[in-house]
């Protein structure tokens, strides 16, 4: 961890106080993130966002009255935004796809072990999508279904060729995050520093083609179907 890095600054915006309470002690309890804030709706989300300007806001999807949707559409109309990590205890296409389409860097539900949380915040901070390895697969299905664009035209020997064109340890990091694994869970997976698993991750945009990790997981999905 570099020691010369500014804290994490996070807004926590759930309708449930308990689940508030959690979240907060779990992140506070980290050298490198700090709890400024909280809301209990989409309204107050976008008070408190505009009032603390955080690094990460952590949204449910679902709160009485503005929805946390909503709310992330309007918080990521002001200038220089905050980066959004949706909570959820649901988990469907709808609100994956909302949730991504609303302008979300993030999904995962709150059943998600504290650890992984906190790497998903820290992604998110570092401007990098996460997705839990579910709401990957949602995507995934989604995008590809037999309506898609994507299904028309997607080939397993297209991406297949593509993919040859990487090295062993790109291909594993491209593999990871069809898992759905986030950087500095990749770190651990293969051993590696997170500052390499953001290299890795470079290389493959640029090889393949592609402009974020979904695209990425595509790929995979298709090559190995």
């Amino acid at each position: 961890m570099d020691g010369e890095r500014k804290a994490v600054r996070v807004v926590i915006a759930d309708d449930d106080q308990l689940v508030r309470m959690a979240l907060r002690l779990v992140i506070d309890g980290e050298r490198d993130m700090t709890v400024v804030a909280e809301a209990a709706d989409g309204d107050a989300a976008i008070t408190v966002a505009d009032e603390q300007r955080p690094d990460v806001v952590l949204m449910d999807v679902r709160m009485p009255g503005r929805d946390g949707l909503s709310a992330t559409r309007e918080i990521l109309t002001r200038p220089a935004p905050p980066r959004v990590l949706m909570l959820t205890t649901f988990d469907s296409d709808d609100l994956v796809l909302g949730a991504l389409e609303a302008g979300a860097l993030g999904f995962v539900l709150k059943d998600t072990p504290p650890r992984r949380i906190l790497d998903a915040v820290r992604s998110v901070a570092d401007g990098n999508p996460v997705l839990s390895p579910t709401a990957t697969a949602r995507v995934i299905a989604a995008a590809t279904g037999p309506r898609s664009p994507h299904a028309r035209g997607s080939s397993r020997e297209a991406a297949r060729q593509k993919l040859s064109g990487l090295t062993d340890r790109e291909y594993e990091t491209a593999r990871a995050i069809a898992d759905g694994l986030g950087n500095p869970e990749i770190a651990r997976k293969l051993r590696i520093s997170v500052a390499t698993v953001k290299s890795h991750t470079g290389n493959l945009f640029t090889k393949l083609d592609v402009e974020n990790r979904v695209q990425i997981a595509l790929l995979v999905r298709d090559a190995e179907e």
